[in-house]
């Protein structure tokens, strides 16, 4: 069984496994834009989120009357997805409900993640479909990590449009609490440095950006996210990375005893239908060209 899968566009070519869909490498040219994964801090690179984004309460989800067990992010990364299509600069998985699934998400349902990669951009388009008779709830998410030298210079985020300069406090499970912490957020642009992330990462919830722009000392990465109303910000242990996450969905709130149905930011797909979501990443260099980057 193919595990590994590569698209070329090209200086730009990208690596992907079936394994959880995860796109494991990205590289234009000589430089490579995506963390390659430490097993010392974090093993993934670029994980997709579904059904739930962020922290269930006590690790479970109730459904009616029943509960389940559900990992942090869901259980896509867990999940192997078949090829469904496959050319030199597109690459679609689809994973299925299984006997295994259904044990924790009682659901039928495809979840299918299409790549495509261009000379410098690479695109996700994640496309969920209801097969089951009743609505089906769920969340969707990606959440890569991107490399990033802390130590070459100083690094930006750059934000659409204004935000408000403030991002829950994370309560213990990782749950969101209704109190709120300022950052250091100024004229839509917010100065990255790992101590930022010392407590926690940094959430914000119900944006009015939906793009946003990455600056460093040599490169510009811009983030298009239409449909993807939350952003995560994330290091760990200062680590040469920084994890841009788009979210439709949010963890469960502090003290939230109620059903998946009523999470905060949950989609609710009725039977038979299905429903699209895009980000589009655009990395360049600036002042270099990329060969030499």
């Amino acid at each position: 069984m193919v595990d590994s899968h590569l698209l070329r566009a090209g200086q730009a070519c990208a690596r992907f496994s079936a394994q959880g869909a995860q796109c494991l490498g990205w590289r234009l040219g000589t430089r490579e834009i995506l963390w390659p994964g430490d097993d010392a801090i974090w093993s993934s690179v670029a994980p997709v989120l579904f059904p739930t984004c962020g922290w269930s309460r006590g690790g479970h989800i109730r459904i009616g009357q029943q509960t389940y067990p559900m990992p942090v992010h869901g259980f896509a990364s867990l999940s192997y997805f078949d090829v469904t299509q496959l050319s030199e600069s597109v690459l679609r998985f689809t994973s299925r409900d299984s006997n295994n699934t259904r044990q924790l998400w009682p659901f039928s349902f495809a979840l299918s993640i299409t790549y495509t990669l261009q000379e410098n951009a690479l695109s996700v388009a994640c496309e969920i479909e209801n097969h089951d008779m009743q609505i089906m709830p769920y969340a969707i998410g990606l959440h890569p990590g991107f490399a990033l030298d802390w130590q070459a210079g100083a690094h930006h985020l750059v934000f659409e449009k204004p935000e408000l300069a403030e991002v829950p406090v994370i309560a213990p499970g990782g749950l969101f609490s209704a109190r709120k912490r300022p950052v250091p957020l100024k004229a839509r642009v917010i100065d990255l440095t790992p101590a930022l992330f010392e407590a926690e990462a940094l959430c914000f919830l119900d944006t009015q950006s939906r793009s946003f722009v990455l600056e460093g000392p040599d490169s510009r990465l811009a983030i298009a996210a239409p449909d993807f109303p939350h952003l995560v910000l994330w290091n760990k242990d200062a680590a040469p990375f920084l994890a841009i996450e788009s979210w439709t969905g949010m963890g469960d709130l502090e003290g939230f005893e109620g059903s998946i149905f009523e999470r905060p930011s949950m989609i609710h797909l009725a039977s038979g239908a299905s429903r699209t979501h895009h980000v589009r990443y655009s990395w360049e260099p600036l002042g270099r060209d990329m060969a030499s980057a």
